[in-house]
């Protein structure tokens, strides 16, 4: 057993494809830095990353396989799972290997698994979309705090770029720490240092626009005056609109 280690992002993990191609290894198992668990037996080897052989892989892959495959494989790394990064490898490993395609085979493990994974992390990526709610601050920023199972901000980017074109909006992750910044010209990734008022970006009442409590205070009657409580059925609210994304719901608060 040789383990490749790799610095645990996507182009690494490429990387690391392409050393195990490149150096004939068999029997491997895939670790990222950090994580590693050292074993009494077998090999190490660590990959730095490449991106021209990244980009050598992924485009091969591109060649063996469906747009749909490629989509799956690429929703299953941003899942963040443990076991992940081999699960893809083993993947690729048969999408190269196979002269039919591969992708509809559920018997495989890798296949299954990555095609149940790749629909959970659609299925976050579309409530994100449907479920962000921006507060205005007072230097006129639309500001959006969220914390998805799993990484699915490069996901949304599309569709918050194209909807909120004409004004300036941020998006942050608080479980990764990162987050999405548009200011009206490009969207950029972007690490945000907050103070403790604002407890990583999770309360940022002190900095509201003036008017941005009114505004609440409209949605959330809104919303009331809409809830009709003899058709109320709360099960299924649930099923639509999961727990985990109410204390972020404007329309929750209170």
């Amino acid at each position: 057993m040789t383990t490749v280690v790799y610095d645990g992002s996507f182009e690494g993990l490429l990387s690391a494809v392409f050393e195990i191609y490149e150096h004939g290894f068999k029997d491997v198992e895939l670790a990222a830095e950090g994580r590693l668990q050292h074993a009494i037996f077998g090999d190490q080897y660590s990959v730095t990353t490449n991106e021209a052989n990244a980009a050598r892989v992924w485009k091969g892959f591109k060649a063996k396989a469906s747009s749909n495959a490629v989509t799956q494989v690429y929703r299953s790394w941003l899942a963040e799972l443990p076991g992940m990064d081999n699960t893809i490898y083993s993947y690729m490993r048969y999408a190269f290997d196979s002269k039919l395609n591969m992708e509809k085979d559920f018997t495989h493990p890798a296949v299954l698994r990555i095609a149940d994974t790749a629909k959970k992390v659609h299925r976050e990526k579309h409530r994100m979309e449907a479920f962000i709610r921006f507060e205005l601050t007072a230097d006129q920023l639309y500001f959006a705090i969220i914390e998805p199972d799993f990484n699915v901000l490069p996901l949304i980017k599309p569709h918050f770029e194209s909807r909120y074109a004409d004004q300036r909006w941020m998006i942050y992750d608080a479980r990764r720490r990162f987050g999405l910044y548009y200011d009206l010209q490009k969207v950029e990734t972007v690490q945000v240092a907050f103070d403790s008022e604002t407890s990583t970006g999770r309360n940022i009442a002190a900095v509201y626009d003036e008017k941005e409590a009114l505004y609440q205070k409209l949605w959330q009657n809104y919303f009331s005056s809409i809830n009709i409580k003899s058709r109320r059925n709360m099960k299924l609210h649930i099923q639509h609109m999961p727990l985990r994304y109410w204390k972020y719901l404007t329309e929750k608060k209170g």
